[in-house]
């Protein structure tokens, strides 16, 4: 149980409910949360290291949820979110932080989710990843770069980590579009332009339709949701561009079979062959348990799509490529079991956290024995 604080006036002028909801995410900051769950008629939830926490508080009755959400969801979503029952918004506290919010209808009451957005950009070292294989990504002159994960596992962070470095190092222009904005950025050797879906531009199809038309030379797409987006990445790709961007997926091999899911069988053939031209690599992520000190460990998978990798896409031949992450002995390439043998033998986590999110247990067990299978 988090208890919850005494009250504070984040404005002057702020209402009861929005006063409530923000001091239950100044403590949620305060606390190290990375999410804030709201259900009418329950205190708040926070989670904390990847587990859900109730705060001791009163409950936030449907009203005052309601209440918050109308008050503060921007005009130009109010008809979605009426005619909807759904809607996503960015949302600023005063004096705490930004956060990206999902506020949603379930049994004709309204649920609040926040995620809180960290005002610093992060650096690789803030995040704790090996940092060589994803350099080598982020410096290649076109292509697509997916980062994959699941809901929570830190694909946004990592994105920026490595946006970050193209900017103090390189001068691009990077144009974003993003549903909503996470982490802003300030110009330093690069210039960016960031646009909100709703705010700045009034849909993510019309957004993509023009990026190319506004001079890039690194386009951050949010989401890569379907075939349209898809296939405008692709052109990117082929016109000189690289294409940031992320996908719900757990490994390289899921992520690889969710691309080839937007075309039907027919076009399959001309889909590798397009695929096998413009993918410059996958990272996948997921958070760890750290040993020491609570929070979460990042580890990966990283492909890097060299000629080997190119040809098996062009050929079809998924099922060879765990095989290269596993066997590979390029340092910018690795399975999630080679990250998880390292942190595990680096004491950042523990053997049984390893275990349990490796996705291949029985082979992390014989590689910690010293036995490796060479391919």
């Amino acid at each position: 149980m988090v208890k919850y604080g005494i009250r504070n006036a984040f404005l002057p002028m702020a209402t009861p409910h929005t006063e409530m909801i923000n001091d239950l995410l100044k403590l949620a900051v305060e606390s190290g949360a990375s999410d804030i769950v709201i259900k009418s008629n329950k205190p708040g939830y926070v989670r904390l290291s990847g587990r859900l926490k109730p705060v001791e508080m009163d409950p936030i009755s449907c009203p005052e949820a309601q209440a918050f959400v109308d008050e503060h969801v921007p005009k130009v979503f109010k008809r979605k979110w009426e005619d909807e029952g759904q809607v996503d918004f960015a949302y600023s506290a005063d004096g705490v932080g930004r956060f990206r919010v999902n506020a949603f209808h379930q049994r004709g009451l309204v649920s609040i989710v926040m995620r809180h957005i960290k005002s610093r950009v992060p650096n690789f070292e803030d995040l704790g990843v090996q940092s060589e294989p994803m350099l080598k990504l982020a410096q290649a002159k076109d292509g697509i770069l997916l980062i994959c994960g699941a809901t929570g596992s830190g694909k946004s962070s990592t994105m920026a980590a490595m946006l970050n470095w193209v900017n103090q190092n390189m001068d691009k222009h990077i144009v974003t579009i993003e549903d909503p904005i996470e982490y802003t950025f300030q110009d330093e050797k690069s210039l960016f332009q960031q646009r909100e879906i709703g705010l700045d531009v009034p849909s993510f199809e019309l957004a993509i339709k023009a990026v190319l038309r506004q001079n890039p030379d690194i386009i951050l797409i949010g989401e890569m949701r379907d075939r349209e987006t898809f296939e405008t990445a692709i052109s990117a790709a082929e016109t000189g561009h690289l294409v940031f961007s992320t996908m719900h997926a757990a490994t390289v091999a899921q992520s690889l079979t969710r691309l080839f899911e937007f075309f039907p069988p027919e076009e399959q053939i001309q889909a590798r062959r397009a695929v096998s031209g413009s993918l410059r690599g996958f990272i996948c992520q997921k958070l760890v348990p750290a040993l020491e000190g609570g929070g979460r460990v990042p580890t990966n998978e990283i492909l890097n799509a060299d000629t080997v990798v190119r040809n098996l896409i062009l050929e079809g031949q998924f099922e060879k490529i765990q095989g290269i992450l596993d066997g590979s002995t390029d340092s910018n390439s690795f399975s999630f079991n080679k990250d998880i043998y390292r942190l595990i033998k680096a004491g950042k986590i523990s053997k049984a956290e390893g275990l349990r999110f490796s996705p291949n247990p029985q082979a992390l067990e014989m590689n910690l024995k010293g036995i490796f299978i060479k391919t």
